[in-house]
Protein backbone atom coordinates (compact mmCIF):
# COMPACT_ATOMS: atom_id res chain seq x y z
CA UNK A 1 0.00 0.00 0.00
CA UNK A 2 2.83 2.64 1.01
CA UNK A 3 4.26 1.70 -2.42
CA UNK A 4 1.07 2.28 -4.43
CA UNK A 5 0.76 5.98 -2.61
CA UNK A 6 4.75 6.60 -3.45
CA UNK A 7 4.17 5.88 -7.03
CA UNK A 8 0.79 7.88 -7.02
CA UNK A 9 2.73 10.52 -5.89
CA UNK A 10 5.85 10.49 -8.09
CA UNK A 11 2.88 10.56 -11.26
CA UNK A 12 1.12 13.36 -9.65
CA UNK A 13 4.29 15.36 -9.30
CA UNK A 14 5.24 14.13 -13.03
CA UNK A 15 2.08 15.20 -14.35
CA UNK A 16 2.15 18.59 -12.40
CA UNK A 17 5.74 19.23 -14.04
CA UNK A 18 4.64 18.66 -17.21
CA UNK A 19 1.81 20.91 -17.17
CA UNK A 20 4.35 23.64 -15.80
CA UNK A 21 6.33 23.11 -18.82
CA UNK A 22 3.84 22.90 -21.73
CA UNK A 23 1.22 25.74 -20.10
CA UNK A 24 4.65 27.85 -19.40
CA UNK A 25 2.61 31.60 -20.32
CA UNK A 26 -0.47 30.30 -18.02
CA UNK A 27 1.70 29.25 -15.08
CA UNK A 28 4.26 31.99 -15.13
CA UNK A 29 0.77 34.67 -16.04
CA UNK A 30 -0.82 33.16 -12.70
CA UNK A 31 2.18 33.29 -10.11
CA UNK A 32 3.23 36.97 -11.67
CA UNK A 33 -0.09 37.52 -10.50
CA UNK A 34 -0.24 36.09 -7.38
CA UNK A 35 3.30 37.60 -6.35
CA UNK A 36 1.82 41.44 -7.42
CA UNK A 37 -1.20 40.77 -5.41
CA UNK A 38 0.62 40.22 -2.37
CA UNK A 39 2.56 43.07 -3.01
CA UNK A 40 0.58 45.27 -3.25
CA UNK A 41 -2.14 44.02 -0.83
CA UNK A 42 -0.70 46.00 2.33
CA UNK A 43 -1.44 49.70 -0.06
CA UNK A 44 -4.90 48.62 -0.94
CA UNK A 45 -5.15 47.59 3.16
CA UNK A 46 -3.97 50.99 3.66
CA UNK A 47 -6.72 52.79 1.36
CA UNK A 48 -9.38 50.32 2.74
CA UNK A 49 -8.87 52.36 6.20
CA UNK A 50 -8.74 55.39 4.54
CA UNK A 51 -12.39 54.65 4.22
CA UNK A 52 -11.83 53.87 0.24
CA UNK A 53 -13.93 50.95 -0.92
CA UNK A 54 -11.69 48.09 -1.52
CA UNK A 55 -12.91 47.68 -4.96
CA UNK A 56 -12.07 50.96 -5.60
CA UNK A 57 -8.59 51.04 -3.66
CA UNK A 58 -7.31 47.65 -5.90
CA UNK A 59 -7.99 49.72 -9.10
CA UNK A 60 -5.98 52.45 -8.00
CA UNK A 61 -3.41 50.25 -7.47
CA UNK A 62 -3.37 48.31 -10.23
CA UNK A 63 -3.55 52.02 -12.73
CA UNK A 64 -0.70 52.93 -9.99
CA UNK A 65 1.03 49.74 -11.23
CA UNK A 66 0.39 49.99 -15.07
CA UNK A 67 1.58 53.89 -14.96
CA UNK A 68 4.44 52.56 -13.10
CA UNK A 69 5.60 49.68 -15.33
CA UNK A 70 5.03 51.96 -18.79
CA UNK A 71 7.08 54.37 -17.13
CA UNK A 72 9.97 52.26 -16.49
CA UNK A 73 9.47 50.55 -20.20
CA UNK A 74 9.68 53.77 -21.66
CA UNK A 75 12.56 55.27 -20.35
CA UNK A 76 14.14 51.09 -21.07
CA UNK A 77 13.04 51.35 -24.39
CA UNK A 78 14.65 55.19 -25.44
CA UNK A 79 18.07 54.24 -23.84
CA UNK A 80 17.72 50.74 -25.51
CA UNK A 81 16.95 52.58 -28.30
CA UNK A 82 19.82 54.56 -27.97
CA UNK A 83 22.05 51.67 -27.28
CA UNK A 84 20.85 49.56 -30.78
CA UNK A 85 21.70 52.67 -32.75
CA UNK A 86 25.36 52.49 -31.84
CA UNK A 87 25.25 48.34 -31.52
CA UNK A 88 27.44 48.69 -35.22
CA UNK A 89 30.34 50.45 -33.31
CA UNK A 90 30.57 47.69 -30.14
CA UNK A 91 29.77 44.20 -33.32
CA UNK A 92 32.95 45.50 -35.12
CA UNK A 93 34.55 45.32 -31.05
CA UNK A 94 33.58 42.44 -30.66
CA UNK A 95 34.47 40.89 -34.13
CA UNK A 96 38.06 41.92 -33.19
CA UNK A 97 38.65 40.96 -29.91
CA UNK A 98 37.18 37.52 -30.72
CA UNK A 99 39.00 37.11 -33.86
CA UNK A 100 42.76 38.57 -31.51
CA UNK A 101 41.76 35.41 -29.10
CA UNK A 102 40.84 33.18 -32.05
CA UNK A 103 44.26 33.62 -33.37
CA UNK A 104 46.18 33.03 -30.28
CA UNK A 105 44.13 29.96 -29.50
CA UNK A 106 44.63 28.35 -33.03
CA UNK A 107 48.37 29.76 -33.71
CA UNK A 108 49.24 28.21 -36.47
CA UNK A 109 46.60 26.38 -38.67
CA UNK A 110 46.15 24.82 -42.08
CA UNK A 111 47.22 26.65 -45.49
CA UNK A 112 44.44 26.85 -47.53
CA UNK A 113 44.39 28.25 -50.53
CA UNK A 114 42.80 32.08 -50.10
CA UNK A 115 40.33 32.19 -52.18
CA UNK A 116 38.85 29.25 -51.21
CA UNK A 117 39.34 29.99 -47.42
CA UNK A 118 37.58 33.31 -47.93
CA UNK A 119 34.45 31.50 -50.00
CA UNK A 120 34.43 28.38 -47.05
CA UNK A 121 34.53 31.10 -44.01
CA UNK A 122 31.74 33.38 -46.12
CA UNK A 123 29.25 30.04 -46.23
CA UNK A 124 30.17 29.15 -42.94
CA UNK A 125 29.28 32.52 -41.68
CA UNK A 126 26.28 33.01 -43.52
CA UNK A 127 25.15 29.25 -42.15
CA UNK A 128 25.53 30.52 -38.84
CA UNK A 129 23.64 33.52 -39.49
CA UNK A 130 20.86 31.87 -41.06
CA UNK A 131 21.07 29.12 -37.60
CA UNK A 132 20.97 31.97 -35.25
CA UNK A 133 17.93 34.17 -36.98
CA UNK A 134 16.39 31.19 -37.22
CA UNK A 135 16.53 29.75 -33.43
CA UNK A 136 15.78 34.01 -32.61
CA UNK A 137 12.41 33.78 -34.60
CA UNK A 138 11.37 30.34 -33.05
CA UNK A 139 11.86 31.68 -29.31
CA UNK A 140 10.87 35.22 -30.03
CA UNK A 141 7.36 33.67 -30.80
CA UNK A 142 7.09 32.13 -27.61
CA UNK A 143 8.45 35.06 -26.07
CA UNK A 144 6.43 38.08 -27.53
CA UNK A 145 3.09 34.92 -26.53
CA UNK A 146 4.08 34.46 -23.21
CA UNK A 147 4.66 38.28 -23.05
CA UNK A 148 1.14 39.10 -24.63
CA UNK A 149 -0.49 37.25 -21.88
CA UNK A 150 1.20 38.47 -19.11
CA UNK A 151 0.65 41.95 -20.63
CA UNK A 152 -3.42 41.31 -20.98
CA UNK A 153 -3.72 38.98 -18.27
CA UNK A 154 -2.13 39.96 -15.10
CA UNK A 155 -3.58 43.31 -14.14
CA UNK A 156 -6.96 42.11 -14.55
CA UNK A 157 -6.16 39.07 -12.36
CA UNK A 158 -4.16 41.32 -9.91
CA UNK A 159 -7.41 43.38 -10.00
CA UNK A 160 -9.95 40.52 -9.08
CA UNK A 161 -7.16 38.51 -6.36
CA UNK A 162 -7.50 41.97 -4.29
CA UNK A 163 -10.73 43.40 -4.54
CA UNK A 164 -12.27 40.27 -3.97
CA UNK A 165 -9.44 38.74 -1.45
CA UNK A 166 -12.02 37.96 1.04
CA UNK A 167 -14.25 36.16 -0.83
CA UNK A 168 -11.16 34.28 -2.37
CA UNK A 169 -9.45 33.38 0.87
CA UNK A 170 -12.91 32.15 2.10
CA UNK A 171 -13.56 29.91 -0.84
CA UNK A 172 -9.70 28.64 -0.57
CA UNK A 173 -10.65 27.63 3.33
CA UNK A 174 -13.69 25.39 2.01
CA UNK A 175 -11.87 23.48 -0.33
CA UNK A 176 -10.74 21.57 3.08
CA UNK A 177 -12.45 19.86 5.43
CA UNK A 178 -13.37 21.70 9.15
CA UNK A 179 -10.43 19.49 10.78
CA UNK A 180 -7.77 21.11 8.89
CA UNK A 181 -8.81 24.50 7.69
CA UNK A 182 -7.02 25.92 10.70
CA UNK A 183 -3.60 24.35 9.63
CA UNK A 184 -4.45 25.54 6.00
CA UNK A 185 -5.22 29.27 7.44
CA UNK A 186 -2.03 29.29 9.28
CA UNK A 187 0.10 28.08 6.26
CA UNK A 188 -1.83 30.74 3.92
CA UNK A 189 -0.73 33.40 6.50
CA UNK A 190 2.76 32.18 6.69
CA UNK A 191 2.80 32.10 2.94
CA UNK A 192 1.65 35.28 2.77
CA UNK A 193 4.26 37.18 5.26
CA UNK A 194 7.33 35.59 3.74
CA UNK A 195 6.20 36.52 -0.23
CA UNK A 196 5.69 40.03 0.84
CA UNK A 197 8.95 40.07 3.09
CA UNK A 198 10.88 38.64 0.07
CA UNK A 199 8.99 41.26 -2.73
CA UNK A 200 9.71 44.75 -0.78
CA UNK A 201 13.19 43.14 0.33
CA UNK A 202 14.29 42.23 -3.01
CA UNK A 203 12.81 45.37 -4.47
CA UNK A 204 14.76 47.75 -2.39
CA UNK A 205 17.93 45.73 -2.44
CA UNK A 206 17.12 45.92 -6.77
CA UNK A 207 16.61 49.64 -6.10
CA UNK A 208 19.88 49.91 -4.53
CA UNK A 209 22.42 48.04 -6.66
CA UNK A 210 20.52 49.89 -9.64
CA UNK A 211 21.57 53.39 -7.97
CA UNK A 212 25.14 52.06 -6.82
CA UNK A 213 26.07 50.74 -10.33
CA UNK A 214 24.72 53.13 -12.37
CA UNK A 215 27.03 55.76 -10.43
CA UNK A 216 29.90 53.76 -10.44
CA UNK A 217 29.28 53.25 -14.42
CA UNK A 218 29.32 57.06 -14.80
CA UNK A 219 32.36 57.79 -12.64
CA UNK A 220 34.18 55.87 -15.15
CA UNK A 221 32.67 57.53 -17.94
CA UNK A 222 31.21 54.46 -19.38
CA UNK A 223 28.30 54.91 -22.22
CA UNK A 224 24.83 54.20 -21.04
CA UNK A 225 25.55 53.97 -17.54
CA UNK A 226 21.79 54.07 -16.39
CA UNK A 227 20.96 51.38 -18.49
CA UNK A 228 23.56 49.04 -17.64
CA UNK A 229 23.27 50.04 -14.08
CA UNK A 230 19.48 48.51 -14.73
CA UNK A 231 20.72 45.37 -16.16
CA UNK A 232 22.85 44.77 -13.23
CA UNK A 233 20.17 45.34 -10.63
CA UNK A 234 17.79 43.34 -12.36
CA UNK A 235 20.48 40.34 -12.20
CA UNK A 236 20.73 40.94 -8.44
CA UNK A 237 17.38 39.34 -8.48
CA UNK A 238 19.20 36.05 -9.59
CA UNK A 239 21.59 34.81 -6.90
CA UNK A 240 24.86 34.01 -6.86
CA UNK A 241 24.45 33.36 -10.65
CA UNK A 242 23.47 37.32 -11.23
CA UNK A 243 26.89 38.51 -9.81
CA UNK A 244 29.11 36.87 -12.21
CA UNK A 245 26.02 37.82 -15.61
CA UNK A 246 26.52 40.99 -14.54
CA UNK A 247 29.45 41.81 -15.84
CA UNK A 248 28.81 40.78 -19.37
CA UNK A 249 26.77 43.99 -20.29
CA UNK A 250 29.63 46.34 -18.58
CA UNK A 251 32.41 44.22 -20.19
CA UNK A 252 30.57 44.53 -23.78
CA UNK A 253 30.17 48.61 -22.96
CA UNK A 254 33.89 48.87 -22.13
CA UNK A 255 35.39 47.39 -24.86
CA UNK A 256 34.59 50.15 -27.02
CA UNK A 257 36.70 52.59 -24.81
CA UNK A 258 39.42 50.36 -22.58
CA UNK A 259 42.26 47.11 -23.52
CA UNK A 260 43.73 46.90 -20.28
CA UNK A 261 42.94 44.23 -18.16
CA UNK A 262 42.62 46.14 -14.99
CA UNK A 263 40.16 47.99 -15.87
CA UNK A 264 38.03 45.30 -17.12
CA UNK A 265 39.25 43.54 -13.45
CA UNK A 266 38.01 46.71 -11.33
CA UNK A 267 34.70 46.55 -12.97
CA UNK A 268 34.51 42.95 -12.44
CA UNK A 269 35.50 43.37 -8.53
CA UNK A 270 33.01 46.29 -7.83
CA UNK A 271 30.51 44.78 -9.20
CA UNK A 272 30.58 41.60 -7.20
CA UNK A 273 31.68 43.56 -4.27
CA UNK A 274 28.23 45.43 -4.44
CA UNK A 275 25.94 42.45 -5.12
CA UNK A 276 27.81 40.19 -2.71
CA UNK A 277 27.13 42.99 -0.19
CA UNK A 278 23.77 43.80 -1.10
CA UNK A 279 22.71 40.38 -0.74
CA UNK A 280 24.56 38.94 2.22
CA UNK A 281 24.32 42.48 4.31
CA UNK A 282 21.43 44.55 3.01
CA UNK A 283 18.61 41.49 2.08
CA UNK A 284 18.93 39.94 5.32
CA UNK A 285 17.69 42.87 7.16
CA UNK A 286 14.90 43.52 4.89
CA UNK A 287 13.93 39.97 4.00
CA UNK A 288 14.45 38.96 7.54
CA UNK A 289 14.82 35.17 8.21
CA UNK A 290 11.25 34.16 6.93
CA UNK A 291 12.33 32.83 3.53
CA UNK A 292 15.15 30.49 5.14
CA UNK A 293 16.47 28.05 2.22
CA UNK A 294 19.72 27.09 2.11
CA UNK A 295 22.62 27.37 -0.78
CA UNK A 296 21.84 23.94 -2.17
CA UNK A 297 18.06 24.12 -2.08
CA UNK A 298 18.38 27.89 -4.02
CA UNK A 299 21.11 26.73 -6.53
CA UNK A 300 19.45 23.44 -7.33
CA UNK A 301 15.77 25.66 -8.07
CA UNK A 302 17.90 27.43 -10.45
CA UNK A 303 18.75 25.08 -12.12
CA UNK A 304 15.45 23.54 -12.28
CA UNK A 305 13.67 26.34 -13.10
CA UNK A 306 15.98 28.19 -15.61
CA UNK A 307 16.06 24.94 -17.63
CA UNK A 308 11.83 24.54 -17.17
CA UNK A 309 11.06 28.56 -18.00
CA UNK A 310 14.22 29.98 -18.84
CA UNK A 311 15.03 33.72 -17.72
CA UNK A 312 11.58 33.73 -15.79
CA UNK A 313 12.28 30.64 -13.89
CA UNK A 314 15.23 32.39 -12.62
CA UNK A 315 13.51 35.38 -11.45
CA UNK A 316 10.77 32.92 -9.76
CA UNK A 317 13.03 29.95 -8.70
CA UNK A 318 13.33 31.69 -5.16
CA UNK A 319 9.59 32.18 -4.49
CA UNK A 320 8.44 29.23 -5.43
CA UNK A 321 10.74 26.94 -3.21
CA UNK A 322 9.84 29.15 -0.04
CA UNK A 323 6.49 28.74 -0.64
CA UNK A 324 7.10 24.85 -1.06
CA UNK A 325 9.36 25.24 2.22
CA UNK A 326 6.72 27.11 3.97
CA UNK A 327 3.99 24.14 2.93
CA UNK A 328 6.53 21.63 3.75
CA UNK A 329 6.69 23.35 7.50
CA UNK A 330 2.61 22.86 8.13
CA UNK A 331 2.37 19.35 6.42
CA UNK A 332 3.63 16.98 8.99
CA UNK A 333 4.74 14.29 6.86
CA UNK A 334 6.61 16.53 4.86
CA UNK A 335 8.32 18.04 7.58
CA UNK A 336 11.79 16.59 6.49
CA UNK A 337 11.98 18.12 3.46
CA UNK A 338 11.36 21.62 4.60
CA UNK A 339 14.08 21.34 7.14
CA UNK A 340 16.32 20.07 4.96
CA UNK A 341 15.70 22.93 2.62
CA UNK A 342 16.22 25.96 5.62
CA UNK A 343 18.88 24.14 7.20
Amino acid sequence: MAGWTFSLRIIAAAVILLFCYYAAGVVITLLLSILLAYFLDPAVELLERMHFPRTLGAMIMVLVLIAVVAAVAYGLWTRTSDFAANWPKYTTVIRQAAGAVESKITGIGYEIAPGAGAANQAAEAKSAETSILRTLIVRSIGSIYALILEITFVPFLVFFMLAGKREVWHGTLQLFPVSRRTQVKETLEDLRDVLRDYLVGMSVVTLLVIAVSSAFFWMLGLDFPILTGIVSGLLNMVPYIGAVVAWLPAFLIALAKWRTISQFALIAVVLTVTHVLAVNLVAPQLVGRRVRLNAVAITVALLFWGWVWGGMGLLLAIPITATLRVICDHTESWKPIGRWLSS
